[in-house]
């Protein structure tokens, strides 16, 4: 217990998933929260988004673990919105010191050519671009604090290999490993860490939807869960179809710890070997 006691952690997507899963799991090691979600449903995204009230069930299961929270409803694709957040907790809970950069969303699939023009504007506007603000947000208060930190982009194991079909999603992916790269080289002066995490499949709203299954399984009219998981099992190594939010968690702990106190500019799978397979 206690790898991150102290520590203050601001946290994109956090109303549910994996966003949720990061909140608890450094709350659990001792870190104080800063949270964001959207809570608002997205234009051409064929799941539903997280809701305010979800982001209040990660706000009481995190008060539960006995650790302060802050959660406020922003869009990453709004850097204003986000830095009044980031300058508001910091104030409030004392400093910053881990960054996990993981809202995004996912997409129906298309062909590259296809693909429809504001589709592609969003997926890159979240899962690229609202990485990008979310660093900007935090950078100068890593900075201030002059004790170094960490960062911690979510990429994806699109972004190690090549999925058809969702030519947007993998962009965005490919672009958040290039951004860590560049973070990583010029924050190291300052003792701020900068990485990425690459997972599969992970059993979260974003992938258990019916349009996600259609992606897998397009051979089927109707595909379900069951269906999904014989295809998500194929891309992994291991014969498992998918991980849980925890297991992205534990890594993203560990590369916010001290543990990892020289690692910088890793692209790290978390993905049941789906990259080497």
């Amino acid at each position: 217990m206690g790898r991150v006691e102290g520590k203050v952690a601001f946290i994109t997507g956090a109303a549910r998933g994996q966003g949720r899963s990061h909140a608890l799991r450094l709350a659990q090691e001792g870190a104080d929260i800063i949270a964001i979600d959207v809570c608002e449903d997205a234009p051409g995204i064929s799941y539903p988004m997280a809701t305010e009230e979800d982001l209040a069930e990660t706000v009481r299961q995190v008060e539960a673990l006995d650790r302060r929270i802050i959660a406020t409803k922003a869009d990453v694709r709004d850097f204003n919105a986000v830095k009044a957040v980031v300058d508001d907790g910091v104030e409030q809970l004392g400093r910053l010191d881990i960054v996990s950069a993981n809202a995004g969303l996912g997409s129906s699939p298309y062909l590259a050519e296809e693909i429809p023009e504001d589709i592609w504007t969003d997926m890159i506007n979240v899962n690229l671009s609202g990485v990008w603000r979310t660093a900007k947000a935090a950078i100068p208060h890593l900075k201030a604090g002059e004790r170094g930190g960490s960062i911690i982009l979510t990429s994806s194991a699109a972004s190690l290999t090549v999925y058809p079909n969702i030519g947007h999603y993998t962009s965005a992916k490919h672009g958040v490993v290039g951004l860590m790269r560049a973070l990583a080289v010029e924050l190291a002066p300052f003792m701020i860490r900068v990485n990425s995490i690459h997972p599969t499949t992970v059993d979260t709203d974003m992938i258990m939807n019916d349009a996600a299954f259609k992606l897998f399984r397009p051979d089927l009219e109707n595909p379900t869960r069951e269906d999904f998981a014989v295809a998500a099992q194929g891309l992994n190594a291991l014969p498992i179809p998918w991980v849980e939010s925890v297991d992205i968690s534990n890594a993203l702990l560990f590369l916010a710890s001290d543990e990892a106190r020289y690692i910088t500019g890793v692209a790290l799978p978390v993905d049941a070997g789906a990259v080497i397979k």
